[in-house]
């Protein structure tokens, strides 16, 4: 895939920063919410209560401060529900990047947060314990840059708890990347690069 790798970590640059949120954005319009692949995505999305926030961390220790603002941001403003934690500066490499989140849930343990918040993730190359490089199920977690999701575990359990056979989820979620296959999901994942140009 061609990724739109110009972002430069460091002083912040409202373009670049404009255009890898547009990115994202037009992932979760298309990919997330398109696919129905998270179910209460579209809702939240339309009422403006999903934080897309690009941090410019290029170091794992900045972004774990990174981390943890966003985190007593979602905990104290009732008007975000959801944040995407978008960092393209750092842990491009999906191993460092899996390695990372032990770090990220020993943060929410230390700020008093676990069983409050969690942190799901996202990567551009990822890749389930298991399966091949390549396999199609990793593109239901694959994203455009790398990214913290940062979910309020109340919402979701109250969410679930009205969608029909929650833990069938991830199963269909599959299905429905091996329906439309490789190629086609590339595709749908390229078309989601922002280009101020355009």
């Amino acid at each position: 895939m061609n990724r739109d790798n110009n972002f430069q970590p460091g002083p912040g640059n409202l373009l670049e920063d404009l255009n890898v949120t547009q990115t994202v954005r037009r992932w979760v319009e298309s990919f997330v919410i398109g696919m129905n692949l998270c179910p209460f995505a579209g809702r939240e999305l339309l009422q403006e209560r999903i934080r897309f926030a690009v941090t410019r961390a290029s170091t794992e220790a900045d972004l774990l401060v990174a981390l943890e603002t966003e985190l007593e941001l979602l905990v104290n403003d009732p008007a975000v529900e959801t944040t995407l934690l978008i960092h393209p500066g750092v842990l491009q490499d999906f191993n460092g990047y899996n390695q990372f989140l032990d770090y990220a849930d020993g943060l929410l343990l230390q700020m008093g947060l676990e069983g409050v918040c969690q942190v799901a993730s996202f990567h551009p190359d990822y890749q389930f314990d298991g399966a091949d490089t390549d396999a199609v199920e990793n593109y239901t977690n694959r994203s455009p840059y790398p990214l913290l999701h940062l979910l309020r575990e109340a919402s979701l359990d109250r969410v679930l708890a009205d969608y029909p056979d929650p833990e069938e989820i991830p199963q269909r979620n599959i299905e429905h990347m091996k329906k439309l296959g490789k190629s086609r999901l590339r595709a749908i994942l390229q078309a989601c690069y922002y280009s101020a140009e355009k």
